[in-house]
This record gives structure tokens, C-alpha cells and sequence, in this order.
């Protein structure tokens, strides 16, 4: 079963449009979902979310339609945006009385739990946190009614390392429950390699793949050299080549690839930058 399925989604603004957006997030797996500023990231899990009506196309999670099925949906998802928006003269103790109204699985306990662990001052106000201690307590929020799916829109943006890194082990324990997925949009590709099962990657509302992590690093290969070690290639193995440094960067599928020719392991960067600004043509 798949957690979220997207086909075919378009939304339409002045100077921008989603077009044709495909995939899916399988039950209990986390996919990274990534693509420059103004891309149509956060455009798309705002659909999903049906937050922005859909021109059209179709959205189900956990099987069922979003626009149909919204409030019941709504009950098992978790939400991060790239900043807590809630009203800022609030502390984290008035929220929670706020979120028991709101779900029905609020669980105060485990709410208080992880502040606790976060070091999230209960009784400060919102406006006085620092962007990383939002972040953390947004996390909270979005764990405490124990949704068996997260969206999360730019958690780690703009976070030191090491708050980074405990938000991604809280993730990580989060995925313990099998029946668990996230579909995680970031900047920070070196957090998805660390994480992510797949990896989504849109550029200008399209998506150009979305494919196993593992598929990404270990399939692919960076071979750099001359034109003339180039043109020694297999054409078949080319995937995209752009001029770097010292010589030309090609990315190859290393299957294809003899032995003898030297391959670097890409990065998830390195694969999107060659998608975005590498040549097909030889």
C-alpha cells in the first residue's frame, strides 16, 4: 500500500504551473522529496494537503481521496512547515490544550515528553524561541497525536548541526512503526542520504525522477577526464555531462561502464546539479 499517491496533479498560477506531477510514497518508507527554490515543492504538499485546490489530477492517502476524504485523513497526518505558524503570544502549554480539542489521539504525555527531550521551555512564548527551538517544538505538534504520516516542508532549513541531526534520530525512531511514512521536502541533501528510502526531484513544476535511494548512489558514477577520455565512454552509459574544473564531469550508469575508467560515487547534489545543468548530447 502506498501512503500518498499523486497522478497527474497540475495547478496553475500566473508565471508558474505544476505539470503533471507522478509518484507515490509506499507505506512505511520515508521519501525525500527535493528541487531548487520555486521549484513546486512546497506548491505540492500543499496540494496534497488540499490546502491549494488542484486544477486536477488525483491525491489519495492511505488509499483515499484528499479532497474526499479530508477531515478523517487529517486526523492520521502530521504537518511541518518551515516555520511554526501558530499564534506567537502562545506558549507550548496552551497549545497543547489547544491540539486536545483538535485530536482525538492528542497525547499530552508524549507531547510534554519530547519538549522535554528538545529542552523546549513549556511556559515561554512562542515569539521568543529561537528558529531552531520552533522547529522542535513544530516537531512535537506534529508527532503528538501519533499520525501515521508525515509532510514535513523544510524542517532542517536554516538549523545548526546538530539540532539537524537530533530532529533526523527523532525521525528515525518515528519510522520504528512499520506502518510509518514521511515524505520530507529539504534543501539539505546530505539529511536525505542519511534517511531517505527514495528521493523525489522536481525542477520547474515537472519531475524529473523519483527513484530508490539506494538505486541513486550506488548505480550512478562521476567519471572526469578530457573530451578525448570521454569520447572512449560507452555511448549507452552517458546520462548527462557538463564542464567542470579540471576537464569534463559525466555522469554514467556504472553498469555500463568498463572497470578500467576511474568513477567518483555521486552525491544526491551532484546528481540533481547534472540534471539541471548537464547536456544529454555527447
Amino acid at each position: 500500500m502506498n501512503a500518498i499517491e499523486v497522478r497527474h496533479l497540475h495547478k496553475s498560477f500566473e508565471g508558474f504551473s505544476l505539470h503533471d506531477i507522478s509518484f507515490s510514497v509506499p507505506e512505511g518508507t520515508i521519501m525525500g522529496f527535493i528541487g531548487e527554490n520555486g521549484a513546486g515543492k512546497s506548491t505540492t504538499i500543499k496540494c496534497i494537503l488540499n490546502l491549494l485546490k488542484k486544477d486536477y489530477g488525483e491525491i489519495l492517502l492511505f488509499g483515499k481521496d484528499i479532497v474526499e476524504h479530508e477531515i478523517s485523513i487529517k486526523n492520521d497526518i502530521g504537518v511541518v512547515f518551515d516555520d511554526l505558524y501558530v499564534p506567537e503570544t502562545l506558549n507550548a502549554t496552551q497549545l497543547d490544550k489547544i491540539m486536545k480539542k483538535v485530536f482525538k489521539t492528542w497525547d499530552s504525555d508524549y507531547y510534554f515528553e519530547r519538549l522535554a527531550q528538545f529542552k523546549v521551555p513549556a511556559y515561554k512564548k512562542v515569539k521568543t524561541l529561537s528558529r531552531g527551538m520552533r522547529m522542535k517544538l513544530s516537531i512535537a505538534l506534529a508527532l503528538a497525536h501519533h499520525p501515521k504520516l508525515l509532510l514535513l516542508d523544510e524542517p532542517t532549513s536554516g538549523l545548526d548541526p546538530i539540532v539537524r541531526d537530533e530532529i533526523l534520530d527523532l525521525l528515525l525512531a518515528y519510522m520504528e512503526d512499520e506502518t510509518h511514512s514521511i515524505l520530507l521536502s529539504s534543501h539539505m541533501t546530505s539529511d536525505l542520504e542519511k534517511i531517505a528510502d527514495y528521493i523525489t526531484f522536481i525542477h520547474d513544476g515537472e519531475i524529473v525522477w523519483s527513484e530508490s535511494k539506494d538505486v541513486l548512489l550506488y548505480e550512478y558514477g562521476i567519471f572526469n577526464g578530457t573530451q578525448e577520455e570521454v569520447n572512449e565512454l560507452p555511448e549507452q552509459a552517458i546520462i548527462r555531462k557538463r564542464a567542470g574544473a579540471f576537464g569534463i564531469d559525466v555522469l554514467v550508469q556504472k553498469h555500463a561502464v568498463n572497470p578500467v575508467f576511474a568513477l567518483k560515487k555521486p552525491t544526491i547534489e551532484d546528481i540533481m546539479i547534472f540534471f539541471v545543468k548537464g547536456e544529454v548530447s555527447r
